[in-house]
């Protein structure tokens, strides 16, 4: 969830990330070039190690979909209600893969300061 979020304020340049939990709404929020090439990467690296014997021709919008409230389910399981049905491998998967995605987006370096280091 907040690896959507994060990818959302990249896209929009703009802090003010939209405020959900909800996993399809995040995904939806995003430019549809990010939409896309997290569906690709997913296809290619997640799908292959993951069949759905369900779904045929399912996308990283199917998996976020069917856990859209995972947060929220996860961090109240003592309250739940209603029967959960995770997919747990193949989400953790695409989780995975979309903190991999956004690690693409972003690059660290070394600073030095300017006059040696601070005391």
């Amino acid at each position: 969830m907040l690896t959507l979020k994060a990818w959302f304020v990249f896209d929009h340049d703009d802090p003010n990330v939209l405020k959900s939990h909800d996993l399809t709404k995040l995904f939806d929020a995003l430019f549809p070039e990010s939409q896309q090439r997290l569906d690709e990467e997913f296809k290619q690296s997640v799908i292959p190690h993951h069949p759905s014997f369900v779904f045929v021709g399912y996308g990283i919008r199917d998996i976020l979909t069917q856990h859209r409230d995972a947060f929220i389910d996860w961090r109240y399981l003592h309250k739940a209600k209603k029967s959960m049905m995770f997919d747990q491998d193949t989400f953790e998967a695409t989780l995975e893969m979309v903190l991999y995605e956004f690690r693409k987006r972003y690059r660290l370096e070394k600073v030095t300061p300017l006059f040696g280091h601070p005391n």
